[in-house]
């Protein structure tokens, strides 16, 4: 594969710790701890003053610090420059577990030598160090200055943490296009020294335009550190948003783009800024997920983890699934300035860490056209190889826009998804569903398999509807389509012959048939990256009824399949009857694994792989419209599925299906495609995705 990505570069920001007066945001309270032999009673020597002197930094007892100094000291430093001063630096570097260690017998007319370890936001930090006492009252008091806090500290001097900026790691398709990594946002905001001298029409005119409240922008431009000729941003968005049709508060078309309004506006400015970004949109949205800045339930979760108020974080998808990979862990450097800005010293340094690059096995140009065909549907769809286990596109539809949830989401937008029918947040791919005629193969190669089926047996014309016997009462197995000839597998597949495959399931038997269903993963966690919703043959422990196997047989009753499952079970018709192990990191040159070893037998999957060919070839083949597709030879198996209350249920819906594949092409180039899709019913059934597929197909082959 071609290798394409882009550097990354560190970025710096820094937070000076002043001498005094404040001027910093505290970055965090130095935590409690150490191991220093503090002692409630002073005993009056050197060594025992400065250990509980340096007790006291940790426990933030800073006015108590000060109680040490002899009086000469204080005299040269207020105790209110002395707290702003320690506290501003040792909670700034996140100081604790400071280590003191004075070493041997010392001459008290000398200053005392020891040695300091601490950690530190930037790592350990460790100095020697020296320190003068003076004798006053009886009791030794410490000669303080600034090199107390760090040797090379000088009076004028600052101590700076500066934080070095890492990059969340980039997420790419198979081919190195670019599917979540960072880029750039139009931030959209003000210059209050630009804008009408009385500002509130304006206001109010830019607040309609960003979907914002008046009090918000007012908020802003009222914040502290705001100068007349400052950037206030207000909202980022992209340039496709800035590029729709602008409608005003009346909801009439002005003939401006959303861009050119706000431009008019006096003292608007837009400029770009850095964003997580989902070049694919809707297509890729419920694959990838989203980032956004963590929040104070998932804080208290993570804080341990290194995570603080201001970090971003993965929240679905598999930003979430791949956040401790992704994440990125920003580094610090804790410098000595002095009066000019310039360093001393460098007294620690904890680089900065990228996150992690992932490469997926999707093929992007399989997970759009997919998207793209049924974007209007609710659907989902699983595309694979079924000789590797790559999987090459994940898709469901409705989606929505990952990039909605990075730059914010309104209320009014939250709610317009969360009340849609059509469920665009609803992930259908990990879902499972009724795969109706889409599951005869797997119940005509598991009665191949067992020997109760062979390919050639004819299990009598029945005509449209039929019932085992009179036990069965009104129920009767219905089908669509009469054909002449055998009612042997081939034939049965061909025309979907649903009475075909009741009559399979009833000579299988409930207690075989389930085992071979459980051998073939149902009930069984997917081995997959993403979590899916296991598949299930029954409701309760097993097949409690005739016509509940009869209806098994052809895909309904209480079968209820994953999608990427199907396509797993599929995937043994490629591969002399063992399941393919999906997977979705690509692995240069990674060998084929299984999940299920012959869950058929070689002759049954040969047999089944056969006959799927026949299903599209045979002019009365129900996925036939799919034998137009120009250069392709497909295979596959159409399912139409009832949703409905009884069997004289007129007002029920119905799901599509359609597992599709290429026949004659090399293990790298085999692709199976499985599609379902609700609400068929009145729109072809099946049909309809078909007809969706051979675009899809035809789109593919024009774009090699």
């Amino acid at each position: 594969m071609a290798k394409n990505k882009k550097s990354k570069k560190h970025n710096s920001k820094k937070k000076i710790l002043l001498l005094a007066g404040g001027g910093i945001l505290v970055l965090a309270a130095a935590a409690v701890g150490g191991v220093l032999l503090y002692q409630n009673v002073f005993s009056g020597s050197r060594e025992e003053v400065l250990k509980e002197y340096m007790a006291c930094i940790e426990e933030c007892r800073y006015e108590d610090m000060y109680d040490f100094l002899d009086s000469s000291s204080q005299e040269a430093v207020s105790q209110e420059d002395f707290v702003t001063r320690n506290q501003n630096i040792y909670e700034g570097i996140e100081a604790s577990d400071i280590q003191l260690d004075i070493s041997g017998e010392q001459d008290r007319g000398q200053p005392l030598s020891y040695s300091v370890v601490m950690n530190t936001v930037a790592g350990e930090i460790s100095y020697d160090n020296t320190t003068a006492f003076e004798r006053e009252d009886g009791e030794w008091k410490i000669v303080w200055t600034d090199a107390l806090i760090f040797p090379s500290l000088g009076e004028s001097d600052r101590v700076s943490v500066t934080t070095l900026e890492a990059e969340r790691g980039s997420i790419y398709d198979r081919n190195q296009n670019l599917l979540a990594g960072q880029g750039t946002v139009e931030s959209v905001g003000l210059v209050p020294g630009k804008m009408d001298v009385q500002p509130q029409e304006e206001i109010q005119t830019i607040a309609q335009i960003l979907g914002l409240t008046e009090d918000s922008i007012s908020s802003s431009l009222d914040a502290s550190w705001v100068q007349t000729d400052s950037f206030v941003p207000l909202k980022d968005m992209t340039q496709d948003q800035l590029d729709q049709p602008y409608t005003d508060a009346d909801g009439n078309e002005t003939g401006q783009t959303v861009q050119e309004a706000l431009l008019a506006c006096p003292g608007v400015m837009i400029s770009e800024s850095e964003s997580r970004v989902y070049p694919y949109g809707e297509a890729t949205a419920h694959l990838l997920g989203y980032v956004q800045q963590i929040n104070a339930e998932e804080l208290e979760e993570m804080a341990d983890q290194g995570y603080d108020s201001q970090s971003i974080i993965g929240k679905s998808g598999l930003e979430s699934l791949y956040e401790d990979r992704l994440r990125a862990k920003d580094g610090h450097k804790i410098s000595i300035l002095d009066s000019e800005g310039n360093e001393k010293e460098a007294l620690a340094m904890e680089p900065a860490q990228d996150g992690e690059d992932i490469t997926l096995t999707i093929d992007i140009n399989w997970q759009t056209q997919v998207y793209q065909a049924y974007q209007e549907d609710e659907s989902c769809s699983v595309v694979m190889n079924p000789k590797t286990g790559e999987v090459l596109a994940l898709v469901s539809t409705p989606s929505y826009d990952s990039m909605a949830f990075v730059l914010g989401l309104s209320q009014e937008q939250w709610d317009a998804l969360n009340s849609d029918a059509a469920q665009p947040l609803y992930n259908r791919v990990r879902e499972t569903w009724v795969p109706g005629s889409s599951f005869k193969p797997v119940i005509g190669a598991i009665g191949l398999s067992t020997g109760t089926l062979t390919a050639d047996e004819d299990l009598g014309a029945s005509g449209l509807s039929w019932q085992k016997d009179s036990s069965w009462g009104d129920y009767y197995v219905t089908t669509l389509h009469e054909y002449s000839g055998a009612a042997n597998l081939r034939n049965a597949l061909v025309y979907s012959d649903n009475i075909y495959f009741a009559k399979t399931a009833l000579q299988i038997g409930a207690d075989t048939l389930a085992q071979q269903l459980e051998k073939l993963g149902f009930n069984q966690e997917i081995p997959f990256d993403i979590s899916m919703t296991s598949s299930q043959y029954s409701n309760t422990e097993g097949i409690d009824t005739e016509i509940q196997l009869a209806d098994s047989g052809y895909g309904q009753g209480q079968i209820l399949v994953n999608p990427l499952h199907l396509a797993c079970i599929y995937s043994a018709f490629f591969n002399e009857g063992d399941m393919i192990a999906p997977y979705l990191e690509y692995e240069e040159g990674k060998t084929p694994s299984y999940w299920i070893e012959d869950a058929f037998t070689p002759e049954a999957a040969q047999t089944i792989y056969e006959d799927l060919q026949e299903v599209v070839s045979d002019a009365g083949g129900t996925g036939h419209n799919a034998a137009s597709v120009s250069g392709v030879t497909l295979g596959g198996k159409t399912g139409t599925a009832e949703i409905k209350d009884s069997q004289e249920d007129t007002e029920g819906t119905e799901l599509g299906w359609f597992a599709v594949y290429n026949t004659g092409a090399s293990d790298e180039d085999t692709v199976l495609m499985l599609n379902m899709v609700e609400d068929v019913k009145g729109r072809g059934g099946s049909g309809y995705v078909v007809d969706k597929d051979v675009e899809i197909w035809n789109q593919m082959a024009a774009a090699q």
